[in-house]
């Protein structure tokens, strides 16, 4: 029997010796790694905080003592602690979430996977516990380079105000997803030099009782940390250093790489499977960027400390002068880049769909306001099996109402370079490009205009036009092969433009079709298909919109949300037949 057999809840974990709690984490470790080398999730972070997770469950009563976990990808050993560990075992690895969540347990006071905003959570329940004359400790767990984000610092400046209970633990591990970057981490890294002991000390200045812990991979230090600070009455930071990736020898050699992990062998760390070796949109992208810079041009790569993402690693470190990291501070990243492109240069800004929506006043008021040239590219904004919190399929609806953007929708690689050439050029107005989840890999044709809307008409037919957006371009082609079956020719269309319509086309369907059926790879309220619904509307041409439902889905596989949203090429043809009769 190994330790962990006999914790099923906090309570177990007060109960057990040093030595046993020492024990605990390394069975903690072996589960952390069958279950990611399986099924994958955030790992390097996970492994980092295991100690940590520990000694706070040995010394606070949760859920009386409530912690908040910062983006909580770092909480699988809290859900391990909290009654949840079948969910590490196979067979069971999807019975828990990757994120907390407050359908799962009472240990779960919300459900997050953004960063940066457990300081100011944890605010809320302090005050909401004085104000109704309650007791114990809020404990807000923060690391991972989220310390970057400016809603922490709001956080940090407000916690002054509370003068009662509040615990903010700064997990210091030196990274952030990849390299942090920033005036904040010299500062971390000298308070780390002088144990906590610098006379210039940010946590101080904000009004924390500020504690340093060197090794936070010490049950016994963090124990001891945990019973000095335990109900106080007033705001402490805790600085503890550890070590992203502990005890996992390779998973150190390569943090960033580690952070968040496919499956993998377990023995060497090796990917169980490899990409295919053929151009994607993310290569491409820095391929034309290298171009750029290579010219001489006064190009920017921007991102929000997710270069991986993108694969903008080579342009890191082969061109740093054109590279910029803002940390996890999309909203700066904005406003910068706007910046950067009055100024007569071209920044390129690279955004995942499900964070760009925290810079949304920055997108509308900096960028297309002021109709500022400069380049957004954004990436997962179609259906996944991601969790609740990570949902970008609401980028479109977010987008598209923005006046001023030229929102641009590539179906392929060749599309995407044409496209890339034109936002480099053009001086009049901000340009968005939304990378698909797949491509057409047979589609080659480019219609290169892009300063107005124009549509791409690939097939012409009648009755029936199918207008494929991005990525389901190919889709629509799929559906259209499946209806010559029943004796239709559908024109088939590459609309490449999502805000804007190209009315002159549109108009010119009227004349010989009676259905237009839109294809998006995400919500359909709000997006691009309800657009062409509301020109066709006055008109006898009928309108089939397919794309996603307005609902958060959380790790549902992609088949089975094709299914649920009858996006499967049968399913289609079927609805579109149905509608003919």
């Amino acid at each position: 029997m190994t330790v962990l057999d006999k914790v099923n809840n906090p309570s177990d974990v007060k109960k057990l010796s040093l030595s046993e709690l020492e024990d605990l984490a390394n069975d903690i470790r072996e589960l952390l790694v069958n279950k990611v080398s399986k099924v994958g999730g955030h790992f390097g972070p996970n492994l980092g905080v295991v100690e940590m997770t520990i000694a706070l469950h040995k010394v606070f009563n949760a859920p009386v003592d409530k912690i908040v976990w910062d983006v909580s990808h770092q909480s699988y050993p809290h859900k391990i602690l909290t009654g949840r560990k079948q969910g590490f075992v196979d067979g069971h690895f999807h019975d828990i979430t990757p994120y907390t969540d407050q359908e799962e347990s009472e240990h779960d006071f919300f459900t997050i996977g953004h960063t940066s905003t457990s300081i100011a959570l944890a605010e809320g329940l302090a005050k909401a516990r004085d104000i109704k004359g309650e007791k114990g400790n809020i404990i807000a767990v923060i690391g991972d380079g989220s310390m970057s984000g400016g809603l922490a610092f709001e956080g940090l400046n407000n916690a002054a105000e509370l003068n009662s209970n509040l615990i903010v633990i700064l997990n210091d591990n030196e990274m952030s997803i990849a390299k942090n970057y920033g005036g904040l981490y010299p500062h971390l890294a000298e308070l780390r030099a002088t144990n906590g002991q610098a006379n210039n000390n940010l946590f101080k200045a904000f009004g924390f009782d500020y504690h340093y812990l060197e090794n936070g991979h010490s049950i016994a230090d963090l124990i001891g940390l945990f019973e000095e600070v335990k109900d106080a009455n007033h705001p402490v930071l805790l600085h503890i250093h550890t070590e992203k990736g502990h005890g996992v020898d390779w998973a150190l050699k390569d943090k960033q790489t580690n952070h968040w992990r496919s499956p993998f062998n377990v023995e060497t760390g090796e990917p169980l499977k490899q990409s295919p070796a053929k151009p994607t949109f993310e290569s491409t992208i820095v391929d034309f960027l290298e171009e750029e810079i290579e010219a001489g041009k006064p190009v920017l790569a921007m991102n929000a400390a997710i270069p991986g993402a993108f694969g903008l690693g080579r342009i890191e470190a082969k061109y740093p002068d054109h590279y910029w990291d803002s940390g996890i501070a999309e909203q700066h990243n904005i406003s910068m880049a706007t910046g950067f492109a009055t100024a007569g240069a071209k920044p390129y800004i690279f955004h995942s769909a499900t964070f760009l929506q925290r810079a949304y006043d920055q997108i509308s008021h900096d960028l297309a306001i002021n109709k500022v040239p400069a380049v957004l590219i954004v990436r997962g904004s179609t259906i996944t099996n991601s969790d609740r919190t990570h949902q970008g399929t609401f980028e479109r609806a977010m987008l598209a109402t923005i006046p001023n953007l030229i929102y641009l929708a590539p179906a392929h690689v060749a599309e995407l370079k044409e496209m890339l050439r034109f936002a480099s050029q053009q001086t009049e107005n901000p340009v968005v490009i939304s990378i698909p989840a797949q491509q057409d890999m047979e589609e080659q044709h480019v219609k290169k205009e892009f300063a107005t809307p124009n549509y791409d008409i690939v097939q012409k037919g009648s009755r029936v036009a199918i207008l494929g957006l991005g990525g389901f371009l190919q889709l629509g082609k799929e559906v259209a092969t499946e209806l010559e079956k029943s004796g239709i020719t559908a024109t088939i269309i590459n609309p490449r433009f999502i805000a804007s319509l190209d009315e002159k086309t549109l108009e010119s369907l009227k004349d010989n079709h009676e259905l237009v059926v839109t294809l998006e790879d995400g919500s359909i309220d709000g997006g691009f298909g309800q657009r062409i619904a509301g020109f066709f509307g006055p008109t006898e041409v009928k309108v089939l919109v397919k794309g996603s439902l307005r609902e958060f889905t959380e790790v549902v596989p992609q088949a089975e949300l094709y299914d649920r949203y009858r996006l499967n090429k049968e399913q289609i043809v079927a609805d579109i037949l149905d509608i003919l009769k």
